[in-house]
């Protein structure tokens, strides 16, 4: 027996093993149970979006990452706000209800691959920030782009000098930059499930992708990456529901710059691309400076200024200072002429001015004509808004489309609009935003702004200065208060902070009244109703069509 003695140990040994082995087993599935119970309810609550670019039938367990080149802005977007609905947590328990200020206004935003994205080079610490050519610089500041100094200039005649805080050299062009900042930062009914979203956001920047082939460059370079982008996008689930009608995105240009006839023998030169033309986009809503008369879908929404106030108190302040400032200038104008004659309007108003200036001193006139310096004088917030802020009226002659920044600048600084084609007036173009579309409290709508013909003008049956001089002091100053009273109607916000509101009072500006009009519009879109624009002006027809540049 004494022999055996090993074997029977051995035996022993493997049965307690295996006891063993089975007890840690049974250890280990009670745990994996007690913890999978605990967290399926949060498990179940949480949509898990997986990247737009990739398939998810090879990815493993949700928790994945992204690669690095289908991930944007990943460190710093949020992808769902504290207001987004979620599932029931429990079959035997209902959702809680969202909040009344999000019902009918959650907005999916999609997450675009880093081969779109227009900005990947603009990284902290790139040279590209110090290259006047490059558009990081309109990056700085949430899109805003570099602070203004608010002793760096102003008129000293008028005491109108850029206050410290709100202003910035905001390029024109960076409405894209700051419309997706604001979104991703401020819009408090984000939501990760697309199918709670009343809208979809593309923050695709079709403006920008442009730009660097904006004119002389073949068919190819300047429709082909939108296109590829285009087929990217429909590929997406979101689109598939209502094919993407229910879409919407900024491209910070006028619309005729996106609509450039293949047939019209231009491949080889002309401006602009035909990213409005494709079939994608005829679809969505697209917010463009300009809008077309004969495309209901693509809306006006106004260009960037310099101000952008981070509370109402900013607000009032300058609009007390613009309200007291003194109009020593009967009119003015900052613009540039054309080569050639080819906007004879504008030679008119260049002709005008300077000889009201030499002879009487009414105009005040900011030349931008003379190339690369002209450029950057007619970009100097300081100058602008301090001539306008010294004149009763602010000529704006079209330029090379009908819309112009300086319209939105000379609104800014309560100077009175002065238009010469209707197709250039807010009335016709931001219908959203211009004040007929909010009139509450009984106020009557009062006039702001001057229309005068063009053919009128430049055919000798009116004569701009005279025509001007026949308002009194109390019409002019009944126009620019209405004017003042547009402000913030016309102002995007810094997207980067909480806007602070004085009381109970609450200041809605331009991404807010877009957001509004996009929403309704999208509600629209899903209950089959028609949304096309009604009673559009159709102003210069075919002219327009022609437009090579912007404004």
């Amino acid at each position: 027996m004494e022999a055996h003695y090993p074997k029977y140990l051995l035996y022993c040994l493997l049965i307690a093993g295996s006891w063993l082995f089975s007890c840690l087993l049974h250890f280990q599935y009670v745990h994996l149970s007690l913890s999978s119970s605990f967290a399926a309810a949060p498990r179940r609550a949480a949509l898990v979006v997986l990247p737009a670019a990739l398939d998810a039938s090879f990815l493993p367990a949700p928790a994945v990452e992204a690669a690095d080149d289908d991930k944007r802005w990943s460190a710093s977007s949020p992808v769902v706000a504290a207001a987004s609905p979620s599932p029931s947590s429990s079959p035997s328990s209902s959702p809680p209800p969202p909040p009344p200020s999000c019902e009918g206004r959650y907005v999916y935003m999609l997450e675009i691959p880093s081969r779109f994205d227009m900005l990947r080079d603009c990284v902290p610490g790139s040279p590209l920030f110090d290259d006047m050519w490059s558009w990081c610089a309109i990056t700085v500041n949430a899109g805003l782009g570099p602070k203004i100094n608010g002793s760096a200039g102003g008129d000293t005649k008028t005491g109108i000098i850029i206050p410290s805080t709100g202003w910035y050299s905001t390029d024109q062009y960076a409405l894209e930059v700051i419309f997706h900042n604001r979104m991703r930062r401020r819009y408090e009914c984000l939501t990760s499930d697309p199918s709670a979203a009343t809208a979809v956001y593309v923050p695709y920047y079709p403006a920008l992708e442009l730009h660097q082939h904006l004119c002389g460059y073949n068919a190819t370079a300047r429709d082909g990456p939108s296109q590829a982008f285009l087929r990217w996008l429909s590929s997406q689930p979101t689109w598939a529901a209502l094919g993407g009608r229910d879409h919407f995105m900024v491209a910070a240009k006028t619309t005729w710059m996106f609509r450039r006839d293949p047939t019209g023998g231009d491949d080889n030169g002309g401006c602009g691309n035909n990213f409005l033309g494709q079939p994608e986009t005829s679809n969505m809503t697209v917010l463009t400076y300009e809008s077309s008369i004969w495309a209901p879908l693509d809306i006006a929404v106004p260009y960037p200024s310099y101000f952008h106030p981070s509370s109402a108190g900013e607000v009032s302040t300058w609009q007390a200072r613009a309200r007291a400032s003194q109009r020593r200038f009967l009119f003015a104008f900052a613009g540039a002429r054309r080569a050639k004659g080819q906007l004879a309007i504008r030679d008119r108003v260049f002709d005008v001015c300077e000889s009201a200036a030499a002879a009487r001193g009414t105009c005040g006139l900011v030349d931008c004509s003379h190339g690369l310096e002209g450029s950057i004088t007619c970009r100097t917030a300081a100058r602008l808004v301090a001539l306008f802020a010294s004149a009763r009226f602010c000529l704006q002659p079209r330029g090379d489309s009908f819309m112009r920044r300086s319209s939105i600048d000379s609104v800014m600084a309560g100077c009175v609009p002065v238009f010469f084609h209707r197709a250039s007036t807010l009335e016709a173009q931001y219908r959203w935003h211009e004040p007929a579309a909010e009139q509450g409290g009984g106020r009557r709508r009062r006039r702001y702004y001057v229309l005068l013909d063009a053919d009128d003008v430049l055919e000798g049956r009116v004569d701009i200065e005279e025509e001007l001089s026949r308002y009194s002091d109390e019409e002019v100053a009944e126009m620019r208060e209405e004017v003042i009273r547009m402000i913030p109607r016309f102002l995007y916000r810094d997207p980067r902070v909480r806007f602070e509101f004085e009381g109970e009072e609450v200041m809605r500006d331009a991404f807010d009244i877009t957001m509004d009009g996009v929403m309704d519009r999208m509600r629209r879109i899903k209950n089959g109703e028609d949304v096309t624009l009604k009673g559009v002006v159709d102003d210069g027809g075919d002219d327009a069509m022609a437009a090579a540049r912007d404004s």
